[in-house]
């Protein structure tokens, strides 16, 4: 790995250093949800999100609808930044507080969206957006904008009213990366590290604000290009910790995390995965991945889940994904992977995230709406939301006086050539920009005309409002232990059905051009239940079809030995330098097993396509000496794995309803780098043992139990 990161600099990026959540049943756009016949304060729910209708907020609506083509899209619910003390009472230019909650009243909205952002010294490394307070305010941060706003969402008057806050973007991660000994530190950041007042804000906030009954709090974690190297990742999920208990904040008001707040990363990188060689070298080492674990917002989110959860907090914690400004559609949007001549040409002709670089944040050209607003649009993630307003500057372009607090970065600056932080490259940012907040036109236009999914009628006019027929007909067909086959007959739409997303038990799973699809990767003996909606090209939806239900069979190898494993994680860090699986068999049937005859293969990522490896056992109830072990290598990527661990055995037979017990089992690579566990086939969470269809067995070669990758 080189020693010289990045170096991004500040609220959209930074620098790489030197040195399952149950999932509401909901899916679909916030602003076409069903309010609850009741709407009271009640206790917590874990996915804020799941039956709500959002708050559209009106003075970011009209704008938006007084563009060309903007109405296709001016009904989906944002964010309302709350970026200062006057903000809370409302401006000129916005209305207040209170006012928003009750315009979100009058709509039957029952879910508001607030970002609270006015930290001491705020966005210490990005001078357009710099706040009001100074490094050393914090009291006032407390009395003057946290109590008051605090005071408002108290009122019983807004007790049916969902209230989600995102709170204060950039400030952790400035603090992770950019407040001493990397290229993109500044002193303003590291007077906020060494007076501790941005830990102390959030964990203000934190506190305050949890304590409401209605409010549900989520921490701004960056992006995959601030934080996703391994560097930065565990030291980010502490900091996050540190700041959760602060100033008598616990993590219990921490509802969960958002990613990709006002920036510009693909949610999926659909032609490119961090685990694709190009003639046998890692994809990792081109110029716009540089090592980095990951390459879009949907892999970071989990990964960081996973690394959050380790350091203690809930592992019911839901992710938010801001998807307002990533769709990246248009002529320039590539449709397939790129040339394989190297790794550079590969990952640079196939990615859609199509800016000069990944440290570039401000206004950037070229850039198109992401996926609209959905609830519950993926595992472990609450919610898609617009967190920054489409149209909403990041920073003016030159210059410009103000009482706003508000400077002038040269990030902003399109003829700008760069430095370190951004690979010396131009900035990408589009001319004649405003103040960050303020309205800019040209850049919500040009968000629509490359929107993906396309938004009809960007071009100016009417647009395409009507959604396809409710697909018919739904069907299994084919079941295995790991997956199961789908039809359903054709939809119909007034223009044409671009196609088709599938839903396991309220979960989208995969789309399909064609009337059929097969879900994999499936827990065998396991029931599962299916519904499937149409989409066209202006990205409506049909209502979900009638839902049908599907039983994968028993284990491969029909299961007959009676053999299962059981796994359990015996090191909660996903990103050290040991992999430390506990693994036990349990013979389940009538006859003894001859071990001699068994393997055992746990699935991983090697993050290197030449690293060794080494394996250890630590301790064994059979005995270490009758435990064998390797490593393999698959000859093409699976799903969460280019290696196996593999688990022999000497000798030995196990006794029909014996256990082998416990197998305390290390593996590191030969360079003892790290490893990225977050998205290892075979890894769970669980700290005791439990039966796992994702570590498999065999007896003579012949799979017995579980599922590949």
């Amino acid at each position: 790995m080189p020693s010289l990161g990045p170096g991004f600099p500040s609220r959209r990026s930074g620098p790489r250093r030197t040195a399952v959540l149950a999932v509401g049943a909901l899916i679909g756009a916030l602003s076409l949800a069903a309010v609850p016949s009741t709407a009271t304060a009640a206790a917590k729910l874990d996915n804020p999100y799941v039956g709500a209708k959002a708050y559209v907020n009106p003075d970011w609506s009209a704008k938006a609808a007084a563009e060309p083509g903007g109405s296709a899209v001016s009904n989906q619910p944002t964010f309302v930044w709350l970026d200062r003390i006057a903000a809370i009472q409302g401006t000129a230019d916005a209305r207040g507080l209170k006012a928003h909650l009750d315009a979100a009243k009058a709509q039957g909205a029952n879910l508001v969206q607030l970002v609270i952002y006015d930290l001491p010294g705020r966005d210490c490394a990005a001078l357009a957006s710099n706040g009001e307070l100074g490094p050393d305010e914090l009291a006032k941060y407390q009395s003057d904008y946290i109590d008051p706003i605090a005071t408002i969402l108290a009122d019983p008057a807004y007790a049916s009213l969902r209230i989600v806050n995102l709170i204060e973007p950039d400030s952790l991660p400035n603090i992770v990366t950019n407040a001493g000994g990397t290229a993109g530190s500044t002193t303003q950041c590291a007077t906020m590290k060494a007076n501790g007042n941005y830990e102390k804000g959030v964990g203000y906030a934190l506190h305050k604000l949890g304590a409401l009954p209605n409010a549900y709090n989520y921490i701004d974690a960056g992006h995959h290009g601030w934080l996703g190297w391994d560097s930065n990742l565990t030291p980010a999920a502490q900091e996050f910790k540190t700041a959760a208990t602060s100033n008598g904040a616990t993590v219990n008001d921490v509802t969960g995390f958002i990613v990709n707040t006002a920036n510009y990363s693909a949610t999926k990188e659909p032609y490119v995965k961090v685990t694709d060689t190009v003639n046998g070298q890692t994809v990792r080492q081109s110029k716009w991945i540089d090592w980095n674990q990951y390459n879009d917002e949907s892999s970071y989110a989990q990964g960081l889940r996973t690394a959050l959860v380790g350091q203690g907090f809930d592992s019911g914690i839901g992710m938010l994904i801001d998807t307002s400004r990533n769709g990246w559609g248009g002529s320039a949007r590539p449709t397939g992977p790129g040339p394989t001549t190297s790794v550079d040409a590969y990952v640079d002709g196939g990615r859609i995230d199509r800016r000069i670089h990944a440290g570039n944040w401000c206004n950037q050209s070229g850039a198109g709406l992401g996926e609209r607003p959905a609830t519950a649009p993926e595992t472990g993630v609450d919610a898609y939301v617009w967190a920054k307003p489409p149209g909403e500057s990041d920073g003016a372009s030159q210059l410009v006086d103000n009482d706003e607090g508000k400077g002038f970065d040269r990030m902003c600056d399109p003829t700008y050539t760069g430095n370190g932080r951004n690979g010396n490259n131009l900035t990408g940012a589009l001319p004649n920009s405003p103040l960050a907040g303020h309205w800019f036109s040209a850049q919500f236009r040009q968000l629509l005309a490359n929107a993906n999914p396309p938004v009809s009628g960007s071009g100016g006019g009417g647009g395409d409002t009507t959604a396809p027929t409710v697909p018919g007909g739904l069907a299994v067909g084919s079941t295995t232990s790991s997956s199961v086959a789908l039809s359903w007959s054709a939809s119909t739409d007034n223009t044409a059905v671009t196609g088709y997303d599938v839903y396991r038990d309220g979960t989208k799973v995969g789309s399909a051009t064609t009337t059929s699809y097969t879900d994999s990767g499936l827990s065998a003996s396991t029931t599962y239940k299916y519904t499937v909606s149409a989409k066209d090209a202006a990205g409506n939806a049909s209502a979900q079809s009638t839902a049908v239900s599907a039983t994968t069979k028993a284990s491969g190898g029909g299961g007959t030995s009676g053999l299962k494993a059981q796994y359990k994680n015996n090191d909660s860090s996903a990103g050290d330098n040991q992999v430390k699986p506990g693994l036990q068999l349990v013979n389940s049937g009538s006859t003894a097993v001859d071990l001699s005859k068994v393997t055992v293969r746990y699935w991983f990522t090697g993050e290197s396509s030449s690293a060794g490896y080494q394996t250890f056992c630590d301790w064994a109830q059979l005995g270490c000496s009758t435990v064998k072990l390797s490593t393999g290598a698959l000859s093409a990527a699976r799903t969460g794995a280019d290696h196996y661990l593999e688990v022999g055995f000497s000798a030995g037979s196990l006794a029909p309803g014996a256990a082998s017990g416990d197998l305390q089992l290390r593996m590191a690579k030969s360079d003892w780098s790290n490893f990225d566990e977050s998205d290892d086939y075979s890894r769970g969470t669980n700290t005791s043992y439990a039966d796992s269809v994702k570590v498999t067995v065999y007896v003579a070669g012949a799979l017995v139990w579980g599922t590949e990758p």
